[in-house]
């Protein structure tokens, strides 16, 4: 499909690094979305996605790249779906912005195109939800036009693999569907698996985070009872990842935070309950105890405080690193949020140091960024994220004491618990 034109629609974590990617391989390709300010940034060569750098978004223009809004952006070849799916009031996903792509592109929708979702949602959102709109061009899908849905598998922040090595999974309406589909992401990308259909695709992405939803939860109540059984967890960790077969590692923290882990595994659970009346028992106790990871943070502080004989009504709490994930300056469903919250509810003065969002202070919460250089002036620390520009030691000595929830620091290291 070389010199296709590729419309990209959306263009946050998922779309950017596609567009990227197809503008890499000599692709057409005209980036969508309806923010003017992320539209005007890529025209500047301003990248707002962590893991595009602005040089690569100066190459990619360079090489013909055009961001566009939505009323700018002429029809396509092939239209790629890359928009949020947030999670909804009802537990299931807000399809908003997968039903407003999806009427941009049925107004401009020509015979023999190839349209694809790449957003996560429930099974059946691509032929249930998406198709029927799609089909109000007066084209129908699977004859006229193509249409399929491959999950977005980014890592943000990871540099392990990059998004040619990482498999593709596709799905078709039709056999013919999935071919197009395949054809489309082949130049991409190593490896394309195919599924049986849409709904078999659209379940492998739900099945991946709950998947890590739920192992999560496994480690993290496990730490919280080996904490009581005086066990040390990392280390039975460490023993375990051993093995070469039959285990993979996961480790406990202060919460789960993101696009996925905490919002995927609820649209399984709501798909479930409202197609078969029956509760996802696993999703819904995976996401119990993952929720009042949190509380145990708060509940450890507190209990690091009184040990030596401070309060937390009164003491000051140092949170370090705000982002959901380390080296990520993102900041959807950190754990910080409710942590932060909480220590505010017991009188706690809440302060914030993360080189990746400086001036983190939403307006819903009570805390005080600061300097690296004001860490000491605090009654504990906690680390929530090791990024790779903390330098551990020197925090670790400049805090009177220090919950480490990421079990980076060295279990010797004065003042430091692990969590």
């Amino acid at each position: 499909m070389a010199g296709a034109g590729v419309a990209v629609i959306g263009l946050g974590y998922v779309g950017l690094p596609l567009a990227a990617r197809a503008v890499e391989c000599g692709l057409t390709v005209i980036g969508v979305d309806v923010s003017r300010v992320v539209v005007d940034g890529l025209r500047a060569g301003r990248s707002h996605v962590d893991d595009i750098s602005d040089a690569q978004v100066q190459r990619m223009l360079d090489q013909g790249f055009r961001p566009l809004l939505t009323d700018d952006a002429p029809t396509a070849d092939v239209h790629v779906i890359c928009v949020p799916t947030p999670l909804g009031a009802d537990g299931g996903p807000d399809l908003t912005a997968v039903r407003s792509a999806g009427a941009w592109i049925a107004r401009k929708l020509k015979p023999g195109a190839l349209v694809i979702l790449e957003s996560t949602s429930y099974p059946g959102t691509t032929e249930d939800v998406l198709l029927p709109i799609l089909q109000e061009s007066g084209l129908q899908g699977g004859r006229d036009f193509h249409l399929a849905f491959s999950p977005e598998r980014i890592d943000p922040g990871r540099s392990t693999h990059s998004y040619r090595t990482v498999p593709k999974v596709v799905g078709g309406l039709t056999p013919a569907c999935r071919d197009a589909a395949v054809a489309f992401y082949s130049p991409l990308v190593d490896t394309v698996i195919t599924t049986r259909g849409l709904r078999e695709a659209e379940m492998a992405k739900l099945l991946e985070n709950t998947y890590r939803h739920i192992n999560i939860a496994l480690v993290n109540e496990m730490a919280r009872f080996c904490d009581l059984l005086d066990i040390d967890i990392w280390d039975a960790i460490d023993a375990a990842a051993t093995k070469p077969f039959g285990f993979q590692r996961f480790e406990p923290g202060p919460g789960v935070g993101g696009h996925c882990i905490p919002i995927d595994p609820q649209y399984l659970g709501h798909y479930v309950q409202e197609r078969t009346g029956e509760q996802f028992r696993f999703v819904h106790l995976a996401q119990e105890i993952n929720a009042a990871m949190p509380d145990y943070v708060v509940s450890r502080v507190e209990r690091m405080l009184q040990e030596r004989g401070r309060s937390l009504n009164t003491a000051r709490v140092l949170l370090l690193g705000v982002t959901y994930k380390a080296d990520v300056a993102d900041d959807r469903e950190t754990p910080a949020r409710p942590i932060a919250a909480l220590l505010t509810e017991c009188g706690a003065q809440v302060l914030v140091h993360d080189p990746l969002l400086p001036e983190w202070s939403p307006p819903d919460l009570e805390v005080t960024p600061v300097a690296i250089d004001a860490i000491g002036d605090c009654d504990v620390a906690v680390l929530l994220q090791a990024h790779r520009t903390f330098d551990l030691p020197v925090i670790a000595e400049a805090v009177p004491v220090l919950l480490d929830t990421r079990g980076v620091l060295p279990r010797t290291s004065a003042g430091v618990e692990r969590l």
